[in-house]
């Protein structure tokens, strides 16, 4: 039996620059999800934990640690060699919704997201020390940002502009909020936001006009062709417009 990859890595070239993924099925029957680096493929569990062990007979290390949360009641607290198990932890299941963000399993990439803020939250609860909460939590802003996206691509699937529209705006608050809790001030325009804000002007471009908008922008365009008579009547139907209301 060879355990050389060449063949397989041949028949699937790598793309500087392009984030490439497919599903596969696994010799055990179950679907498998595959990402493509330079030097090799890394291969995931779609379920589960992405690399497939359970460690301590448990679905994740976060888990377990939980389950120890429990029974240690107030005294429980995290060493740093836990919170750097839970952290690579949490690097596989970035690496698994990066993924099914690319294919579009936006409910996949909604759980994975939400079970990370869910680590950093019990991490920043029990760490040791505030250097090792915030070496978890210093991704938060990413991972929000990721959950946000999903949520509303999920929402513009069901053709609800509104609906994402509004997840969108939450979105950027609750990062904003978490940069000025942690003392991050003037990072409120860090890079998540600023995409998510870009986002925001696009969707915006695609919810229908309003009656109203649609006279407003028909008398600007109006008034910049110099048809001052058309103009004045779009302003009156403005006006009749707004006293409907």
């Amino acid at each position: 039996m060879s355990f050389d990859l060449s063949d397989l890595l041949r028949d699937w070239p790598y793309e500087p620059g392009q984030l490439q993924v497919r599903k596969t099925t696994g010799t055990d029957g179950r679907a498998k999800l595959q990402l493509r680096l330079d030097m090799g493929v890394l291969q995931m569990e779609m379920t589960g934990r992405p690399d497939g062990r359970e460690p301590h007979g448990l679905e994740s290390e976060l888990e377990f640690q939980a389950e120890r949360a429990e029974q240690g009641g107030e005294e429980f607290e995290l060493s740093e060699e836990d919170v750097g198990e839970l952290q690579a932890e949490g690097v596989q299941y970035y690496h698994r919704y990066l993924a099914l963000f690319q294919l579009g399993d936006w409910p996949a990439v909604i759980r994975d997201t939400k079970r990370n803020l869910g680590m950093f939250s019990f991490v920043a609860k029990y760490a040791p020390n505030d250097d090792a909460a915030w070496s978890v939590q210093q991704f938060r802003p990413y991972v929000m940002m990721m959950n946000t996206r999903a949520k509303a691509n999920l929402a513009l699937e069901k053709d609800d502009v509104d609906a994402a529209i509004a997840l969108v705006e939450k979105g950027i608050a609750a990062i904003g909020k978490f940069l000025k809790d942690n003392n991050r001030e003037g990072e409120e325009d860090s890079s998540e936001v600023k995409s998510l804000d870009e986002w925001l002007g696009e969707l915006r471009t695609l919810k229908p006009l309003t009656s109203m908008e649609k006279l407003r922008r028909e008398m600007e365009r109006a008034v910049e062709d110099e048809k001052y008579e058309r103009a004045a009547e779009l302003r009156d139907a403005i006006r009749n417009l707004q006293q409907k209301r």
